[in-house]
């Protein structure tokens, strides 16, 4: 015989000594009476869907199999709580009619074979099934955490911009109030979400657009380090000190000045680095490069080269890994968002990151990013708003335009207005009226609002014509729009206006016609032009007195145009503006890596002199080496006394004339054709 058969004839059962588990009742029905509780339902059967069970004595059994985790973990605690009570409550009918509400009966209280039977023969597979529900929980919460864990990593790059502005929200909130949330905060202030230009293109064509497949390859990306200004690319050599730091010079009146500084062994670098451009050619720099993958110069310097042989793409790669290597030199408390660090841009090691910052949002504007570009020129200007070395006041109209915050511009020409005289300058004359105009168009402003921008535009567009008279016909030139009659034959208007101007206001109206040209194609902007134009005809005949006026200030000023605005135009390459640069601008060699340095340069260290050759150098050496492109007389020649430079000058000018005959001869050199025979056969006859 069996034993389970054994065991039936003894009347004897398994499961009896189980310790605290109480005295097992009578399998009555408690559904009603927990459900008032809250307690779980009790367990019968093999399973939760099984046929009804007449006892429990395994106390696992009181949670079902197929209930939710979250479920699971609210009635745990309840249900251990429950099982505890009833081993206080001892053997007392009583309380074992209370603890049968939990789900357990008691042996002592069991009657008939039946349900022993029942309950001796279902005792394995309800031991079996207990015996794999915790593994089975266990096994449904990694699961779900797996499960959780890929959402999130997919999502993840697609929330980085709200988790932003959550962060910024805090910040901001006591500065919203009243809906001023943006006059508030400072004028230059640069927010970290808008130097990324993928974040722009998401909003234009959204995240998917965009990133494309660009997830998987984020998550294995050898650099962890975050920036600010550009994203590492794994196609960049790894990345190791340049020996580029920055340190802090001073704190004044709030404002923290910082500067660049080279250590020795860049230092060294550097002139292996300006000896490569001497030689004036441009493989030289790419060894360099290969040596020192993150030299600043040798990068912006090849940027160009690569960007005049079309190489758009390149050259834009370059900028980006000398913001990165810059960037990575930053000073612990350098801020690029406060506005309140400066740098000077008359020390040579300050001067990379104001051209690559420059040159990178050139790149940003063509590539159709104009809210990023104008964060990048935010940025250049509050490094030094006093100065303005790179004169991005020339430029930041025209990237608020096309970003369309006609806010900042307007609020930008009011608070410096009055100190910076910005009205003075033809970009700015003009563009603000043109900002208003937009503003007045906008349907969600209330018809105050729009009344008031109409009314500034009108009174400053007026204002503008009279005082650049020599804007309006190149503008409508650019924008194939053909004045009437009245407008065309005017003298205020006509070319006397554009050849009575200054040569530096030439320059001015010339490189804002050649940018913001397409800003005024716009037959509205046009159908706005109009009626003002024929109202400045009418003061002009009137011999209005700000006619008078405007006239006298362009005779007095803008005589001469300073340095900044010929580096500016320079950088830009507007083939308007640089066709009117002066001849002393024009005639000596401009390098990408420092354009027109200021004359009044703070230089750090000096570069080392070159080693002198032997004074009994013959003078048809002295010619052949002067025809090389780094050649220097100078740096060849010992200055011992003042005889010694007073032969020296001497013997350079000896030099220089004997240069120019020679190449005064090999160009004179004419190599005569050998006469030719009309008769090649010759007249006797050949033996």
């Amino acid at each position: 015989m069996s034993r389970r058969a054994l065991r039936r004839l003894r009347g004897e059962q398994r499961g009896q000594e189980g310790p605290g588990l109480g005295e097992l009742g009578l399998g009555l029905d408690p559904g009603p009476e927990r459900a008032r509780e809250g307690g779980p339902p009790p367990a019968t059967g093999k399973g939760p869907r099984g046929p009804p069970r007449a006892a429990v004595s395994n106390r696992f059994e009181l949670i079902p199999a197929e209930e939710s985790e979250d479920e699971a973990g609210e009635e745990w605690p309840d249900t251990d709580t429950r099982l505890s009570e009833q081993d206080t409550a001892g053997g007392s009918p009583e309380g074992s009619r209370d603890s049968s509400k939990g789900g357990a009966v008691t042996p002592s209280e069991t009657d008939g074979d039946g349900q022993r039977e029942g309950q001796e023969a279902e005792q394995p597979d309800r031991t079996l099934a207990t015996s794999n529900k915790p593994r089975k929980k266990k096994k449904k919460r990694k699961t779900k955490k797996n499960s959780a864990g890929e959402t999130v990593e997919d999502n993840d790059l697609e929330d980085i911009e709200s988790l932003l502005e959550r962060i910024e929200e805090p910040r901001l909130a006591p500065q919203s109030q009243g809906g001023v949330s943006t006059d508030s905060r400072p004028l230059l202030y640069v927010e970290h979400r808008n130097l990324n230009p993928e974040n722009e293109l998401k909003r234009y064509f959204g995240a998917r657009a965009v990133l494309g497949d660009q997830r998987p390859r984020q998550r294995q990306r050898q650099y962890v380090r975050s920036m600010w200004l550009t994203a590492p690319k794994n196609t960049w050599p790894r990345y190791s000190k340049t020996g580029i730091t920055m340190q802090l010079l001073d704190t004044r009146r709030g404002v923290q000045h910082f500067t660049f500084e080279h250590h020795r062994e860049y230092q060294q670098v550097q002139f292996k680095f300006l000896d490569a451009v001497e030689s004036m050619d441009p493989n030289n720099i790419v060894l360099l490069l290969q040596m020192n993958p993150y030299h600043v110069d040798s990068l912006l310097q090849l940027s160009d080269v690569c960007r005049m042989q079309e190489d758009q793409e390149m050259a834009r790669d370059l900028i980006e890994r000398a913001l990165y290597s810059l960037e990575c030199a930053f000073h612990p408390v350098f801020s690029l968002t406060s506005g309140a660090c400066r740098l000077d841009y008359r020390r040579p090691e300050n001067r990379a990151f104001f051209l690559a910052l420059f040159k990178h949002l050139m790149f940003l504007e063509k590539r159709g990013c104009p809210r990023t570009a104008l964060e990048f020129c935010k940025l250049i200007l509050s490094l030094d708003p006093e100065n303005d070395p790179l004169c991005v006041l020339l430029l930041i109209d025209f990237l608020s335009l096309r970003a369309r915050e006609y806010t900042f511009l307007t609020r930008l020409f009011q608070e410096w207005e009055s100190h910076r005289n910005l009205s003075q300058l033809p970009n700015f004359a003009f563009s603000v009226p043109l900002a208003y105009f937009f503003l007045s168009q906008q349907e969600e402003r209330p018809e105050l609002e729009r009344s008031q921008a109409r009314e500034r535009a009108a009174r400053l567009i007026q204002l503008a014509l009279i005082m650049f008279p020599s804007v309006l016909m190149p503008l409508l030139d650019h924008c194939s729009v053909q004045p009437d009659a009245r407008v065309a034959s005017h003298p205020f208007f006509g070319l006397n206006a554009q050849i009575s101007q200054s040569p530096a206001l030439n320059q001015l109206t010339s490189l804002y016609v050649g940018r913001t040209h397409a800003l005024w194609k716009d037959p509205a902007v046009m159908a706005w032009l109009e009626p003002h134009v024929h109202e400045v005809l009418r003061m002009v005949d009137a011999r209005d007195a700000l006619v008078q006026e405007a006239e006298h200030k362009r005779k007095i000023r803008y005589q001469s145009a300073p340095r900044n605005i010929y580096r500016h135009i320079i950088l830009s390459e507007m083939k308007e503006a640089t066709a009117a640069l002066p001849l002393e601008v024009t005639s000596q060699p401009v390098m990408g890596f420092d354009p027109l340095p200021p004359l009044d340069s703070i230089v750090s260290y000096t570069r080392p002199e070159r080693t002198s050759h032997p004074s009994n150098e013959s003078t048809l050496s002295l010619f052949f080496r002067s025809l090389l492109p780094n050649f220097n007389l100078q740096g060849d020649i010992r200055h011992d006394g003042d005889d010694e430079a007073g032969a020296a000058q001497d013997l350079n000018q000896g030099v220089n004339r004997l240069m120019a005959a020679m190449r005064d001869m090999l160009a004179n050199i004419q190599f005569q054709e050998p006469p030719r025979d009309d008769n090649p056969e010759g007249d006797g006859d050949w033996d």
